[in-house]
């Protein structure tokens, strides 16, 4: 073991997690609703910017505390040192996972718009925020109409080779085998799609506070 790594495995030990006077519960009883991961995954292109921003500006209008964590932006402060090798990548949503736990906790609906390409990276942040708490959106578009897209001329750039590790050109994207929300943004408009997820909140109860009065309490 390098004197690195005995200096990592000795500051884990000392880490330890520190639990305020204040629950989720009663964050949650504050805000009038549920705290939870909404985690759009797709192709570049497919519309995960678009809904998520539709979305959270649908819950700001109605009452609801809710915030996007974009991917572009994202890279340009917590994780401007990664690039878009398959390890980077995977760091990139750890790191994001863990983000958007926190905010999850503080009773904030918390809408993630990545790629977000492989499913262990994915279910990873299911398990570390709670199946209960986590609703993954599927943008189940082709991608032939991502690449007719194209506002940023990325799959332009790949095709030609200028980009390497692009997702749906020369890097793989592994889609949800059982996604909790599939919209096609190439069919359904964006208020259709924004409707479709916020009917998923409703009827999961993201959108009211505990029902039980103690638990605010707990």
């Amino acid at each position: 073991m390098s004197q690195s790594d005995q200096f990592n495995d000795d500051t884990r030990r000392n880490v330890t997690w520190h639990s305020g006077a204040v629950t989720r519960r009663q964050r949650e009883v504050l805000l009038g609703q549920r705290g939870g991961v909404i985690w759009f995954t797709g192709l570049s292109g497919s519309g995960k910017s678009t809904i998520a921003r539709a979305l959270e500006e649908r819950l700001i209008d109605e009452g609801h505390l809710a915030y996007v964590l974009d991917g572009d932006n994202v890279r340009h402060g917590l994780n401007a040192d990664l690039g878009f090798s398959p390890d980077e990548r995977c760091e990139n949503i750890r790191r994001i996972g863990e983000v958007a736990t926190l905010f999850a906790d503080c009773g904030i609906l918390t809408l993630t718009a990545f790629i977000s390409p492989y499913r262990d990276d994915r279910q990873r942040v299911r398990g570390l925020c709670g199946d209960d708490r986590f609703v993954e959106v599927y943008l189940d578009v082709p991608v032939a109409t991502c690449e007719a897209r194209d506002p940023k001329n990325l799959y332009k750039k790949a095709r030609s080779g200028e980009l390497r590790e692009f997702t749906g050109v020369n890097a793989p994207y592994e889609p949800p085998l059982h996604p909790d929300v599939r919209l096609d943004t190439s069919e359904q408009p964006v208020a259709v799609c924004v409707q479709r997820v916020v009917d998923y909140l409703t009827g999961e109860r993201f959108l009211f506070p505990p029902t039980d009065p103690s638990e605010g309490k707990a």
